[in-house]
């Protein structure tokens, strides 16, 4: 690799002993991360470390101007080899600098990428759970790191991977609320990046929502509060008749790489997808008259979550129950069987992580 990576591995493994079968989403990390500086122009100083703490100064910038972006990976094991695989990397190499460029923030290689998150999933393997609905999760993110007040761009940045096992992101369908008065995002802005501020502007709404006794938010567009957008920190199609919709990704949406992977699979079964602009109204009207079969999210987190029912304007819509759907539950394992290696990937979405750097230890 272009990039020489410096390797300290832990001393003792903090995996003994911990049931990592059930464990809460995001609440344990394994026992290493990457590590590498953006300086003077270049990314340096890479290392692969054991998990701990890091340093900075009050005066980061990041903590006050917010350039931040991060990315969401799964890896699983292979029901074939016993072995580790990852789940499109690529695509999210991708989606992780088109999100550093809408900030202002230098590319990652892509080659750097995928060795650092490769090269985790390798060295911690045994922290991938391999019950139901689990995986390993990776969690790639890079923040600027001048030590400086002004806005700007930074000139030097940090960029880090670790992981963690975790279980299902939603354990049960969810109730959504469609939001009336707070906005996501709106053309022209960072809508379809992973910028961390993206997140923290959702935080109130959400939490108004969970004192309703709802799970998520259903966006809508901010211009006319009329089309849909996202749902929580999913992307979101609706089964209207035999045909499956979701919204276009645009710069106000995030472009899911759970999304691109169901539509795929969907067009390859012969189901009818349909990419378009849905509006609310159009949504409830399909509920009145019997049309709304199933709604579902999906995303890295929830890969495929159920929606139980949607409450617009005080009104609480029921959706069939989940035994009686075709489309999501199919679909989930499908994307799972995938993952997992228990079917052929003929995408050549998954692959075996491999790492150059630890066979050199």
């Amino acid at each position: 690799m272009k990039y020489p990576v410096k390797v300290q591995l832990v001393e003792k493994s903090r995996r003994e002993g911990l049931d990592i079968e059930n464990l809460p989403f995001g609440k344990t990390f394994s026992d290493h991360m990457f590590v590498a500086d953006y300086i003077d122009g270049a990314w340096q100083n890479c290392q692969l470390v054991p998990y701990g703490d890091i340093s900075f100064a009050p005066s980061m910038m990041a903590l006050h101007y917010g350039q931040s972006v991060f990315e969401g990976m799964k890896a699983n094991i292979s029901t074939q080899t016993g072995e580790p695989m990852m789940f499109r990397a690529k695509k999210h190499a991708q989606r992780f600098n088109k999100s550093s460029e809408r900030l202002r923030m230098p590319a990652v290689p892509e080659e750097l990428f995928l060795e650092a998150v490769n090269s985790l999933t390798v060295i911690d393997k045994k922290w991938i759970p391999q019950s139901a609905g689990s995986a390993l999760y990776l969690r790639p993110f890079i923040f600027a790191s001048d030590e400086s007040l002004g806005v700007r761009a930074s000139s030097s940045y940090k960029f880090i991977v670790f992981t963690g096992p975790v279980g299902p992101y939603y354990p049960k369908p969810v109730r959504i609320l469609v939001a009336q008065k707070y906005v996501r995002a709106f053309p022209g802005g960072v809508g379809f990046a992973k910028a961390a501020g993206n997140y923290a502007a959702t935080l109130k709404p959400a939490e108004m929502a969970k004192e309703e006794g709802f799970d998520q938010i259903l966006w809508l567009d901010g211009l006319e509060f009329k089309y849909l957008q996202e749902c929580g920190t999913m992307n979101i199609f609706a089964v209207i008749g035999d045909t499956v919709l979701t919204p276009p990704t645009t710069d106000s949406i995030l472009d899911g790489v759970t999304r691109d992977s169901i539509i795929k699979l969907l067009t390859e079964m012969g189901i009818k997808v349909d990419v378009r602009p849905i509006s609310i109204d159009e949504l409830i009207e399909a509920h009145k008259v019997g049309e709304l079969k199933e709604m579902f999210g999906s995303g890295t987190a929830a890969v495929v979550s159920h929606v139980a029912d949607i409450s617009y304007q005080d009104v609480v819509y029921d959706l069939p129950a989940i035994e009686d759907r075709k489309i999501g539950p199919m679909i989930k394992k499908a994307l799972t069987d995938i993952k997992e290696n228990t079917v052929v990937d003929n995408h050549g979405w998954v692959t075996p992580a491999t790492s150059t750097i630890l066979e050199k230890v």
